[in-house]
């Protein structure tokens, strides 16, 4: 006899102000990861636009608005520009260190500094070690932490100047949420490197996507996103391409932005302190 297909139950949080658009609001739709098929079940909401946090899968369901889309990089078809070269040629004597999810302190000291200087008073400034390490720990499906250290003379583990949090699925590797050394005397581009090494990665072990989270037109901090090419977004009809002059425009809006804003590149965002956590009993079941 047949188990009975158990479907997640989903949930809907009240609207709360948008911390990408000034004057909107947003809500998620989200649900529990667990059981024993959650590697399968992420990988499929992955696809239609979810993403993880902690223990839980969330996406955007805002009443009238739709700028966050979900976007992936193809990793075996990837072709670097001009700056993308130059950024990988830079840090390529990084040396990268595939870790289990386990934080570290070393870790936790980078991401205060990278907070500091890249989201002051955004929503997890106030984070503490515990946080951080629920962040990083609690994980149901396989993840890493990739560190990027530099090279040492005799080998042994040099300064810690970049890591990312890293769901490997079916199809693809997730990047959960990156940090960095944002005022590194020598290392410009240290957040971009990250995502050239994550696209290397997937496409030396077979896997077609990088997966960046959303794309949101209009914010700042979101734009660097769209310098990868070529690159997939997810819309009402599936997951399709840029088409290569659209990218183009939007890539030109984000270069501007940099020229008008030094310093805006940033890590892969994760909603990591967004009240969802052990919410079910106070939002709505849809």
């Amino acid at each position: 006899m047949t188990a009975p297909v158990r479907f997640p139950r989903f949930f809907v949080t009240s609207p709360a102000p948008c911390p990408y658009l000034p004057g909107r609001s947003e809500r998620k739709v989200f649900t529990e990861l667990k059981g024993t098929n959650t590697d399968e079940l992420n990988d499929a909401l992955s696809r239609i636009g979810f993403r993880r946090s902690q223990t839980v899968a969330y996406r955007p369901s805002c009443i009238d608005c739709t700028a966050c889309v979900s976007v992936r990089v193809v990793s075996n078809e990837f072709r670097p520009s001009s700056t993308q070269k130059r950024i990988w040629k830079r840090n390529r004597d990084l040396v990268v260190n595939v870790c289990k999810p386990w934080s570290t302190p070393e870790q936790f000291e980078l991401l205060q500094r990278y907070l500091a200087v890249r989201h002051p008073g955004g929503g997890m400034a106030t984070m503490d070690e515990m946080d951080f390490a629920d962040m990083v720990e609690h994980t149901p499906v396989k993840s890493h932490v990739i560190e990027y250290r530099e090279p040492t003379l005799d080998g042994s583990p040099g300064r810690l100047v970049g890591a990312c949090l890293t769901d490997e699925q079916g199809d693809g590797l997730s990047m959960i949420y990156s940090f960095y050394d944002p005022q590194h005397e020598t290392r410009a581009g240290l957040g971009t490197f990250i995502i050239l090494d994550h696209i290397q990665r997937a496409a030396q072990v077979g896997l077609s996507y990088v997966y960046l989270g959303y794309w949101v037109e209009g914010s700042e901090r979101m734009q660097y996103k769209v310098r990868f090419r070529p690159m997939e977004k997810l819309g009402r009809d599936g997951w399709e391409r840029f088409e290569p002059a659209e990218q183009a425009t939007a890539i030109e809006r984000a270069v501007s932005l940099r020229r008008v804003r030094p310093g805006v590149e940033s890590g892969v965002e994760g909603s990591l302190k967004d009240g969802i956590h052990g919410a079910q009993e106070r939002y709505a079941h849809i």
